[in-house]
């Protein structure tokens, strides 16, 4: 074996360890990833296939589960041997640079190793069955529903409430883009540099980028590393998604309000609000220890902990803590579904179901009762969701000015002015719309 051979089974073996975990042991798939980045010695290329093939692996496992279900018909298989079929199988559909060759060479070889000769019989069986005849057309299942759940790789229920709150044409454009590699973005901290002195500090590293279409302070990066550059580490810039940095946008800071972030770890809308006050403070909580020492070591970088202050707390349990009207500004950044990240969290697809949906509506009700009477008469709650199904976003809105008719819904606007000949008084961006995470946000204002 060529020493170029021997780095690609090493590639390989490491993505199939690390969906391996993953897949049957509910690790995050990022999480896992950076893990076992961090723990190998690869190179750029090989770094470059294992990211490709862990996430290219989940976010098509229903379409490739679709495939080779008629290869392993009524076949007892350990759950690595089916991640390996489905990682080999994904290389065969997906990837055009790698040669059906040598995906099929390698998982033989890994078989082998990691089985007995039994399974690398099967493994070679299979395969070679595949790349002999083929897998089936998706193209000829004919419900459209059916066929773009396949497609898409989207579990039924999904697709179900994506058609029934969306239509049909727009949930199909959804799911063109979000199997797309998610671009990595940046947020510039206006304390620290102009979003032009960030680019130049970044170029000057090696790390190219353009502005944001989305949001005013964000950055896209095109190419280079940016965990490793003298702007990141000193707080220059943090990474953070487009839409996500729309919520905070929105509250239209003047730099002297008192500010609660409710739901803040790990901290990235905490520095936010702070980087946007002056003489104004933010109160940041979590219901986890751990979660609330990453809020101060983020504000701590930023340069911004001396208006930072993380508690320990639920956020339903702020009445404990808080005097009310005690807040300027409320930023309910709520626990979801986070349906809107499928690009980044690709095996959130096939965790959730519906009632998990129904449950955190439950819960974000919770929360935003909890606050109500914390912020000032003419002071405004901000709700926001990194999720696009409506149950959790427009439905808890709706379900808290009914019992709260001392709040009314203020149109959410952005810098960009995004969406704004819209006829709803709040925001939710989908993937489709800029290629952007899915995010929601509304601005609830109290009156009396």
């Amino acid at each position: 074996m060529t020493k170029k051979q021997a780095q690609l089974t090493g590639a390989r073996a490491i993505a199939l360890a690390t969906l391996d975990k993953v897949r049957t042991s509910g690790a995050y798939s990022n999480l896992q990833l950076n893990q076992a980045l961090e723990s190998g010695q690869l190179s750029g290329a090989d770094r470059r296939l294992v990211t490709a093939l862990v996430y290219g692996t989940l976010q098509h496992q229903r379409t490739l589960y679709y495939w080779l279900s008629p290869f392993i018909a009524g076949k007892k298989v350990r759950p690595w041997v089916k991640t390996l079929l489905l990682m080999t199988l994904f290389q065969y559909q997906y990837l055009d640079r790698v040669p059906n060759f040598a995906a099929t060479d390698e998982a033989i070889e890994i078989a082998k190793r990691r089985g007995n000769p039994g399974v690398r019989r099967f493994v070679t069986g299979v395969l070679h069955a595949i790349l002999r005849n083929g897998v089936a057309d998706v193209e000829k299942i004919e419900d459209p529903k059916q066929r773009l759940a396949i497609q898409a790789s989207l579990p039924d229920w999904l697709v179900d409430e994506l058609v029934a709150q969306y239509g049909l044409a727009q949930t199909e454009a959804l799911a063109k883009v979000i199997n797309e590699p998610a671009r990595i973005s940046l947020r510039v901290n206006r304390a620290k540099a102009t979003v032009e002195e960030a680019q130049a500090l970044l170029r000057s590293a090696g790390v190219e980028t353009k502005p944001s279409e989305v949001a005013q302070n964000g950055l896209v990066v095109t190419k280079g590393a940016v965990l490793k550059t003298a702007a990141f580490k000193n707080g220059v810039v943090t990474i953070q998604d487009e839409s996500a940095m729309l919520a905070v946008e929105s509250m239209h800071l003047t730099g002297h309000e008192r500010v609660l972030d409710a739901c803040a770890a790990p901290g990235g809308k905490t520095v936010q609000i702070a980087e946007a006050l002056t003489d104004g403070e933010v109160y940041a909580l979590d219901i986890h220890r751990h979660k609330v020492g990453l809020i101060e070591k983020n504000a701590q970088r930023m340069g911004v902990d001396d208006r930072v202050f993380a508690r320990q707390l639920d956020a339903r349990q702020v009445g404990q803590e808080f005097a009310d009207q005690f807040f300027d500004q409320i930023l309910v950044d709520a626990p979801c579904s986070g349906m809107g990240l499928l690009r980044r969290k690709p095996e959130i697809r096939y965790d959730k179901q519906l009632g998990d949906s129904q449950r955190l509506h439950q819960i974000q009700g919770a929360i935003l009762d909890s606050v109500a009477t914390k912020v000032k008469k003419g002071g405004i709650i901000t709700y926001s969701t990194c999720t696009i199904l409506r149950q959790e976003n427009d439905e808890t809105v709706a379900e808290f000015l009914k019992h709260h008719p001392n709040f009314r819904l203020q149109k959410t606007t952005t810098a960009r002015m995004l969406k704004d000949n819209r006829q709803a008084q709040t925001l939710t961006l989908l993937p489709s719309d800029y290629g952007s995470d899915g995010f929601f946000i509304s601005n609830l204002q109290r009156v009396q």
